[in-house]
Protein backbone atom coordinates (compact mmCIF):
# COMPACT_ATOMS: atom_id res chain seq x y z
CA UNK A 1 0.00 0.00 0.00
CA UNK A 2 1.49 3.23 -1.24
CA UNK A 3 1.68 5.70 2.36
CA UNK A 4 3.02 8.97 2.38
CA UNK A 5 3.97 11.81 4.67
CA UNK A 6 3.18 15.08 4.07
CA UNK A 7 4.04 18.32 6.39
CA UNK A 8 4.58 21.78 5.48
CA UNK A 9 3.77 25.63 7.07
CA UNK A 10 -0.14 26.57 7.17
CA UNK A 11 -0.22 29.91 6.53
CA UNK A 12 -4.21 29.80 7.63
CA UNK A 13 -3.02 28.44 10.89
CA UNK A 14 0.34 29.87 11.19
CA UNK A 15 1.91 26.76 12.38
CA UNK A 16 3.40 23.29 10.43
CA UNK A 17 0.49 20.89 10.03
CA UNK A 18 1.11 17.32 8.57
CA UNK A 19 -1.24 14.24 7.44
CA UNK A 20 -1.04 11.11 5.78
CA UNK A 21 -1.84 9.57 2.37
CA UNK A 22 -2.99 6.29 1.47
CA UNK A 23 -3.40 5.01 -1.71
CA UNK A 24 -2.47 6.10 -5.30
CA UNK A 25 -5.70 6.33 -6.54
CA UNK A 26 -9.42 6.04 -6.10
CA UNK A 27 -12.54 8.06 -4.67
CA UNK A 28 -10.43 10.62 -2.68
CA UNK A 29 -11.48 10.44 1.17
CA UNK A 30 -10.73 13.71 3.92
CA UNK A 31 -10.65 11.63 6.76
CA UNK A 32 -11.17 13.76 10.30
CA UNK A 33 -9.54 11.94 13.80
CA UNK A 34 -11.47 11.77 16.97
CA UNK A 35 -11.75 14.28 19.83
CA UNK A 36 -8.02 15.97 20.13
CA UNK A 37 -6.93 13.07 17.95
CA UNK A 38 -3.98 13.12 15.44
CA UNK A 39 -3.06 12.29 11.78
CA UNK A 40 -1.81 9.13 12.37
CA UNK A 41 -4.84 8.41 14.59
CA UNK A 42 -6.93 6.56 11.72
CA UNK A 43 -4.11 3.69 11.32
CA UNK A 44 -3.15 3.36 14.56
CA UNK A 45 -6.75 2.40 15.37
CA UNK A 46 -7.21 -0.09 12.47
CA UNK A 47 -9.23 1.70 10.17
CA UNK A 48 -6.56 1.88 7.31
CA UNK A 49 -5.96 -1.94 7.59
CA UNK A 50 -10.05 -2.41 7.42
CA UNK A 51 -10.11 -0.76 4.08
CA UNK A 52 -6.43 -2.12 2.92
CA UNK A 53 -8.46 -4.30 0.32
CA UNK A 54 -9.79 -1.17 -1.59
CA UNK A 55 -7.33 1.11 -0.98
CA UNK A 56 -4.52 -1.41 -2.42
CA UNK A 57 -7.31 -2.10 -5.50
CA UNK A 58 -6.92 1.79 -6.15
CA UNK A 59 -11.03 2.59 -5.27
CA UNK A 60 -10.13 4.74 -2.04
CA UNK A 61 -7.36 7.13 -1.52
CA UNK A 62 -7.09 8.21 2.31
CA UNK A 63 -6.35 11.97 3.43
CA UNK A 64 -5.64 11.45 6.98
CA UNK A 65 -5.55 15.23 8.05
CA UNK A 66 -4.27 16.40 11.82
CA UNK A 67 -6.47 18.74 14.06
CA UNK A 68 -6.16 21.57 15.83
CA UNK A 69 -9.09 20.85 18.88
CA UNK A 70 -6.29 21.44 21.48
CA UNK A 71 -6.18 24.95 20.32
CA UNK A 72 -9.94 25.39 19.28
CA UNK A 73 -12.89 24.46 20.42
CA UNK A 74 -10.96 21.93 23.41
CA UNK A 75 -8.86 25.10 24.28
CA UNK A 76 -10.52 25.76 27.60
CA UNK A 77 -7.91 28.99 28.30
CA UNK A 78 -8.87 31.04 24.94
CA UNK A 79 -12.31 32.76 25.16
CA UNK A 80 -14.95 30.96 23.34
CA UNK A 81 -14.86 33.68 20.23
CA UNK A 82 -11.32 32.66 19.88
CA UNK A 83 -11.93 29.04 19.95
CA UNK A 84 -14.29 29.45 17.53
CA UNK A 85 -12.19 31.49 15.20
CA UNK A 86 -9.47 29.15 15.51
CA UNK A 87 -11.88 25.98 14.48
CA UNK A 88 -12.18 28.22 11.47
CA UNK A 89 -9.33 28.81 10.71
CA UNK A 90 -8.91 25.04 10.15
CA UNK A 91 -11.96 24.82 7.92
CA UNK A 92 -9.63 27.67 5.50
CA UNK A 93 -6.62 25.08 5.63
CA UNK A 94 -8.63 21.90 5.00
CA UNK A 95 -10.50 24.12 1.98
CA UNK A 96 -7.74 25.94 0.44
CA UNK A 97 -4.26 23.84 1.41
CA UNK A 98 -5.37 20.32 1.44
CA UNK A 99 -8.14 19.79 -0.95
CA UNK A 100 -6.68 21.50 -3.64
CA UNK A 101 -2.91 19.04 -2.49
CA UNK A 102 -5.81 16.25 -3.05
CA UNK A 103 -6.79 17.65 -6.27
CA UNK A 104 -3.04 17.57 -7.23
CA UNK A 105 -2.68 14.16 -6.62
CA UNK A 106 -5.51 12.78 -7.71
CA UNK A 107 -7.92 13.73 -10.69
CA UNK A 108 -10.79 11.84 -9.65
CA UNK A 109 -13.10 14.33 -9.12
CA UNK A 110 -15.16 12.31 -6.29
CA UNK A 111 -14.80 13.66 -2.73
CA UNK A 112 -15.63 12.03 0.44
CA UNK A 113 -15.91 13.56 3.62
CA UNK A 114 -15.48 11.08 6.20
CA UNK A 115 -14.70 10.77 9.87
CA UNK A 116 -15.10 9.02 13.36
CA UNK A 117 -16.68 10.54 16.82
CA UNK A 118 -15.81 14.65 16.82
CA UNK A 119 -13.73 13.74 13.64
CA UNK A 120 -17.75 13.08 11.92
CA UNK A 121 -18.33 16.51 13.26
CA UNK A 122 -15.82 17.79 11.01
CA UNK A 123 -16.86 15.84 8.45
CA UNK A 124 -20.31 16.48 8.40
CA UNK A 125 -19.81 20.31 9.37
CA UNK A 126 -17.52 21.42 5.73
CA UNK A 127 -19.48 19.25 3.56
CA UNK A 128 -22.59 20.47 4.53
CA UNK A 129 -21.38 24.69 4.73
CA UNK A 130 -19.57 23.38 1.08
CA UNK A 131 -20.98 20.77 -0.65
CA UNK A 132 -20.14 21.84 -3.74
CA UNK A 133 -16.81 19.81 -2.74
CA UNK A 134 -18.32 16.44 -1.50
CA UNK A 135 -19.96 13.59 -3.03
CA UNK A 136 -20.11 11.89 0.14
CA UNK A 137 -20.67 12.11 3.62
CA UNK A 138 -19.80 8.79 5.68
CA UNK A 139 -19.80 10.23 9.60
CA UNK A 140 -19.96 7.74 12.69
CA UNK A 141 -20.65 8.56 16.14
CA UNK A 142 -21.16 12.13 15.40
CA UNK A 143 -22.28 15.04 17.89
CA UNK A 144 -23.43 17.73 15.70
CA UNK A 145 -24.29 20.94 18.33
CA UNK A 146 -21.23 21.53 20.31
CA UNK A 147 -22.64 24.09 22.36
CA UNK A 148 -24.96 22.18 24.58
CA UNK A 149 -23.44 19.76 27.75
CA UNK A 150 -24.54 15.81 26.81
CA UNK A 151 -24.19 13.55 29.48
CA UNK A 152 -20.77 13.75 30.48
CA UNK A 153 -20.03 16.31 27.64
CA UNK A 154 -19.97 19.51 28.13
CA UNK A 155 -20.62 22.43 25.98
CA UNK A 156 -17.39 23.25 24.25
CA UNK A 157 -18.51 27.09 24.15
CA UNK A 158 -18.91 28.03 28.20
CA UNK A 159 -22.60 29.45 27.23
CA UNK A 160 -21.59 31.85 25.27
CA UNK A 161 -22.82 31.87 21.49
CA UNK A 162 -22.52 33.98 18.50
CA UNK A 163 -23.18 33.95 14.70
CA UNK A 164 -19.99 32.25 13.83
CA UNK A 165 -21.20 28.97 16.23
CA UNK A 166 -24.68 29.34 15.19
CA UNK A 167 -23.05 28.38 11.68
CA UNK A 168 -20.44 25.57 12.82
CA UNK A 169 -23.64 23.77 14.32
CA UNK A 170 -25.53 21.84 11.62
CA UNK A 171 -28.34 20.94 14.25
CA UNK A 172 -29.14 24.50 14.13
CA UNK A 173 -27.93 26.38 10.80
CA UNK A 174 -29.51 23.51 8.61
CA UNK A 175 -33.40 23.63 9.97
CA UNK A 176 -32.89 27.07 8.73
CA UNK A 177 -30.93 27.24 5.41
CA UNK A 178 -33.02 28.30 2.86
CA UNK A 179 -30.30 28.94 0.23
CA UNK A 180 -31.87 26.66 -3.37
CA UNK A 181 -28.11 26.78 -4.77
CA UNK A 182 -26.76 24.88 -1.26
CA UNK A 183 -29.43 22.50 -0.93
CA UNK A 184 -28.99 21.62 -4.32
CA UNK A 185 -25.70 20.59 -3.87
CA UNK A 186 -26.59 18.45 -0.71
CA UNK A 187 -29.27 17.35 -1.95
CA UNK A 188 -26.50 15.83 -4.33
CA UNK A 189 -24.54 14.45 -1.96
CA UNK A 190 -24.67 10.77 -0.47
CA UNK A 191 -25.06 11.23 2.79
CA UNK A 192 -24.60 7.93 5.51
CA UNK A 193 -24.46 8.25 9.30
CA UNK A 194 -24.41 5.66 12.19
CA UNK A 195 -25.17 6.21 15.72
CA UNK A 196 -25.24 3.49 19.10
CA UNK A 197 -28.89 3.64 20.39
CA UNK A 198 -27.31 4.39 23.84
CA UNK A 199 -24.86 7.12 22.58
CA UNK A 200 -24.91 10.22 24.17
CA UNK A 201 -25.40 11.62 20.80
CA UNK A 202 -28.66 9.65 19.49
CA UNK A 203 -30.73 12.71 19.87
CA UNK A 204 -28.56 15.03 17.94
CA UNK A 205 -28.57 12.61 15.16
CA UNK A 206 -31.98 12.00 15.23
CA UNK A 207 -32.92 15.49 15.29
CA UNK A 208 -30.50 16.49 11.96
CA UNK A 209 -32.10 13.40 9.92
CA UNK A 210 -35.54 15.01 10.53
CA UNK A 211 -34.13 18.26 9.77
CA UNK A 212 -32.68 16.93 6.58
CA UNK A 213 -36.03 14.96 5.69
CA UNK A 214 -37.68 18.22 6.43
CA UNK A 215 -35.73 19.69 3.62
CA UNK A 216 -36.00 16.81 1.28
CA UNK A 217 -32.27 15.77 1.50
CA UNK A 218 -32.39 11.64 1.33
CA UNK A 219 -29.90 10.21 3.42
CA UNK A 220 -29.08 7.33 5.26
CA UNK A 221 -29.20 6.82 8.88
CA UNK A 222 -27.89 3.48 10.59
CA UNK A 223 -28.53 2.94 14.34
CA UNK A 224 -26.64 0.57 15.79
CA UNK A 225 -27.42 -1.08 19.42
CA UNK A 226 -25.10 -0.33 22.63
CA UNK A 227 -22.79 2.66 22.19
CA UNK A 228 -21.26 1.82 19.05
CA UNK A 229 -18.38 4.49 20.16
CA UNK A 230 -15.38 3.00 19.49
CA UNK A 231 -12.55 1.58 17.11
CA UNK A 232 -13.61 -2.19 16.67
CA UNK A 233 -17.33 -0.69 16.08
CA UNK A 234 -15.71 2.22 13.35
CA UNK A 235 -13.20 -0.97 11.54
CA UNK A 236 -17.11 -2.89 10.82
CA UNK A 237 -18.45 0.10 9.70
CA UNK A 238 -16.06 1.56 7.37
CA UNK A 239 -16.61 -1.88 5.79
CA UNK A 240 -20.29 -1.24 5.36
CA UNK A 241 -20.69 2.16 4.81
CA UNK A 242 -17.63 3.76 3.46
Amino acid sequence: MQREYHKWFSPNLNRDMELLVFGHAGARVLVFPTRRGRFHEYEDLGLVHALADRIENGWLQLYCVDSVDRESIYNRYASPQDRIRRHSQYEQYILNEVLPLSRLKNPQPFMISHGCSLGAYHALNIALRHPQWFGKVAAFSGRYNLSEPVAEFRGLFDDYYDEEIYFHSPNHFLPNLHDGAILDNIRRMQLVMTIGTEDPFLHSNLNLSEALWAKNVSHELYLWDGRAHQADDWQKMVQLYL
